[in-house]
């Protein structure tokens, strides 16, 4: 299959003339929730004779436009429905290749920005003052800003923020310090600070981001000899509590993964614990992760969400994914590599413990798109205009990274692929790439150093089965270290044995999960759905004896609700429907909204397989405190019209 080269969800014309930097002038207003300002465009000519710069935008009001301090003619295309709308600027004539010259915009976000979620201060962790956040992976950047917004430009920033509120972006903060006063000492909510801040090293433009609120920093010590910095930023509620739970390991794996890979290049690697709505388990926003606030579990058991999270400043945020279309370069990489430094770490057996956890993910996702099975590739062909949110799932994650694992055992193992890996990053580091480029790099460092028989070995992967291959399956039968899953095994099958028994003639106890650890539950509940459906006598007592239907742990009460929902027809997933919907939107009594679509979506759409209606009723009840990201994608699920 020939080679996807093509952005088919820009309008922007970057072959023809580049940003290479944009400097960001913006106010914050919570009154009005909007972010005003404008941005400007150091810009290089690629083409003689261009006539206009195109950038995307979705939903933005444009103000003015100047190119090089002199106004411009401008002219806002018809919104597509994905796209949005294309935003042609004239330019000088006669322009010759390799001019420079800069395009200043003057505008400000509106209320459907799909980029910024803004939160009522009820929203937050303290109460006291709302709370702002960005998400624009994979292309909701141009809702934030008019960019050329694709993957394969990468640009360098610079932004000046006023606000009333603490300010962070996916920048290095040059003012105010970090570690002086909290908002330059000034009133916090009254006063306003200008925040500046620099992203030296090229980025995606879907990895700008910013947070306001009321946030405060602390330090992480880091190991010896290193210059970059790290540390965690939370709400004052939260903050103890994320610092103990991320101090411990942040800067131990990164520093593991440099010993692995190649320095880390963005100078700061701190961490943001957003409020409760940010709709992921965590975004690689450079120099500063966006966490949920779910992996907050006071047993450091989700630490590997920050593992996944600081491996991407190599792989995506380094190495870039040319396209939507090879997505999977970034996350199967990185979950690979991510897997890599458990071993190194912990040792082979939390490794292949972590391959267990991802293979229920992964082919619930491969038979979630039967009907769609084009979605089940590796490289996935769009069409023009086409959502690539549509396809979003563990599949590019999971199935990208046994791919990368069967080839490193195709080619001899870790240790001598490891250096292979290096190689790799050092070679594109910087750059945004192809899966076919990737694959040309691959057979020449292995024909350097492994000759005929390593390529050899190559010549013989699935390579169409892998990367373009449909349906439930893996090309290969692969397989794991089971020393930390076979006990999560055999309390599966004593369960699922047990469906016949009375409760009075049932033998477990409270205690069987004494020493499991919180993934080995996840297993052994996510084996349990291997099972038909427990009946549901067995399904109450279960979540009753191991406290599933109340743990605080969502990664644990999410496989709960798979088990107890498993068999729709039943009076427990009849009664358990109602809590589960509760849950999602908050309404249990704990007043947090699991707004991280792992968690929400998949649980939504087995309300909805239970009872439509409280799934839909609850749903609406919720929606309105939800990202608006999640906000589309649930609609879908739940096969509902699009709201404003």
């Amino acid at each position: 299959m020939a080679d996807i080269t093509v952005d088919t969800v820009t309008q922007g014309n970057h072959t023809e003339i580049v940003t290479q930097h944009v400097a960001f002038d913006w106010h914050v207003d919570f009154a009005t929730k909007t972010l005003s300002g404008s941005a400007s465009h150091d810009m290089k000519v690629k083409k003689d004779g261009v006539e206009e710069a195109i950038f995307d935008t979705y939903d933005l009001d444009i103000a003015a436009i100047t190119v090089n301090g002199q106004y411009a003619k401008h002219e806002l295309k018809p919104k597509h429905p994905v796209m949005g709308s294309a935003l042609h600027v004239s330019l000088p004539k006669d322009l010759a290749a390799g001019v420079a010259l800069t395009i200043k915009i003057d505008y400000k976000t509106t209320e459907t920005c799909t980029a910024l979620q803004w939160l009522d201060k009820e929203q937050t962790q303290g109460k006291q003052f709302p709370y702002l956040f960005s998400q624009c992976q994979p292309i909701y950047a141009r809702s934030l800003a008019p960019l050329q917004d694709s993957p394969c430009n990468k640009i360098r920033y610079s932004a000046k923020v006023s606000s009333v509120l603490p300010v962070l972006l996916s920048a290095r903060l040059v003012s105010p310090a970090s570690d002086g006063p909290p908002h330059d000492g000034k009133v916090i909510g009254k006063e306003l600070v200008v925040y500046n801040f620099a992203q030296p090293v090229p980025i995606p433009s879907y990895l700008i981001a910013i947070a306001v609120g009321n946030v405060r920093y602390r330090p992480f010590s880091k190991p010896k000899g290193k210059t970059w910095t790290s540390g965690i930023w939370a709400e004052p509620e939260l903050i103890d509590s994320a610092y103990w739970e991320f101090s411990e390991d942040t800067t131990r794996f990164l520093a593991a993964e440099e010993d692995i890979v190649t320095a880390y290049k963005f100078g700061v690697y701190d961490l943001l614990v957003l409020p409760p709505s940010f709709p992921y388990g965590g975004m690689e926003n450079a120099c500063l992760t966006f966490l949920t606030p779910t992996l907050l579990t006071g047993d450091r058991s989700l630490v590997d969400v920050v593992v996944h999270e600081a491996t991407h400043s190599w792989f995506g945020n380094g190495v870039t994914h040319h396209n939507p279309s090879h997505f999977w370069l970034n996350e199967g990489w990185t979950t690979y590599i991510e897997r890599v430094l458990q071993e190194k770490l912990h040792g082979p057996e939390e490794r292949g413990f972590s391959f267990v956890i991802g293979a229920k993910a992964l082919y619930d996702s491969l038979k979630g798109y039967a009907d769609r099975p084009k979605y089940q590739r590796l490289v996935i062909h769009f069409d023009q205009g086409e959502d690539p949110d549509d396809a979003y799932s563990s599949i590019p994650y999971e199935k990208g990274a046994n791919f990368i694992l069967h080839l490193e055992r195709t080619l001899g193992g870790l240790d001598v692929f490891l250096p292979y890996v290096k190689d790799y990053v050092e070679t594109f580091i910087g750059k945004s790439i192809t899966t076919a480029q990737w694959k040309e790099h691959l057979y020449s460092y292995w024909e350097k150093h492994g000759g005929p028989e390593k390529v050899k070995a190559l010549d013989n992967v699935k390579w169409d089965a892998w990367l373009y291959g449909e349906g439930v399956e893996l090309p290969e039968k692969m397989e794991y270290d089971l020393t930390l899953a076979d006990k999560a095994y055999a309390l599966a099958k004593r369960w699922h044995e047990a469906r016949d028994k009375k409760e009075s003639q049932l033998d477990f106890k409270d205690t069987d999960l004494k020493d499991f650890n919180s993934n080995q539950i996840v297993v052994f509940l996510e084996k349990l759905q291997s099972y038909p459906p427990l009946p549901s006598a067995l399904v109450f007592h279960l979540g009753k004896l191991y406290s599933l239907s109340t743990t605080p742990n969502a990664e644990i009460r999410l496989r709960y609700y798979g088990v107890a929902l498993a068999d729709a027809s039943s009076s427990a997933a009849k009664e358990i429907a109602v809590e589960a919907a509760k849950w999602v939107i908050g309404d249990d009594g704990t007043g947090v909204i699991k707004g991280r679509m792992k968690f929400c979506r998949p649980t939504l759409r087995s309300v909805y397989n239970v009872d439509k209606d409280v799934a839909l009723s609850n749903w609406h009840k919720g929606r309105s405190s939800f990202h608006p990201i999640a906000r589309k994608l649930i609609d879908k699920d739940l096969g509902i019209a699009a709201q404003a």
